[in-house]
């Protein structure tokens, strides 16, 4: 029974290794398409990065004034978004209310300014293994599970 038990565990472990695995890959920067690297090299000249692939974007990690920022582009090098790490004092005061409201007492472990081709800014405050999205003014959009 013990021996049984012992491989239902390590079952769900490799199942578990192989779930989270695929979500993202770490890609050395000389398989990506020349196309992205250009393209990062041009929006973040002298900035060097980490990079994932993830449901076929690529995602740069990097240092950018001294603050955790990323950026996902296509196969193509289009850039589709940034995010940039911020302070308590630069989410909107709408957001912050909200948080404060609905999440007494927990510690928001990270926030980010999300800006997207497009123009479109969101906020993301990390709390509780999840996302919480707000639009450009501070209004509550939705939650995402990390």
């Amino acid at each position: 029974m013990l021996k049984l038990l012992k491989m239902k565990k390590l079952m769900l472990l490799a199942m578990l290794f192989i779930v989270f695995g695929a979500c993202a890959q770490k890609i050395n920067t000389s398989k990506l398409p020349a196309a992205v690297t250009a393209s990062f090299a041009k929006h973040y000249p002298g900035v060097t990065a980490k990079w994932e692939k993830e449901e076929g974007k690529f995602e740069a990690n990097f240092k950018l004034n001294g603050k955790e920022a990323s950026a996902v582009f296509d196969a193509s090098g289009v850039m589709e978004e940034s995010e940039i790490e911020i302070n308590n004092s630069e989410l909107p005061a709408a957001a912050a209310e909200y948080i404060k409201a609905h999440y007494k007492g927990i510690t928001v472990k990270e926030l980010a300014k999300i800006t997207k081709t497009n123009g479109e800014v969101n906020y993301e405050a990390e709390i509780k293994g999840k996302d919480l999205i707000f639009d450009a003014a501070g209004k509550f959009l939705k939650e995402v599970k990390e």
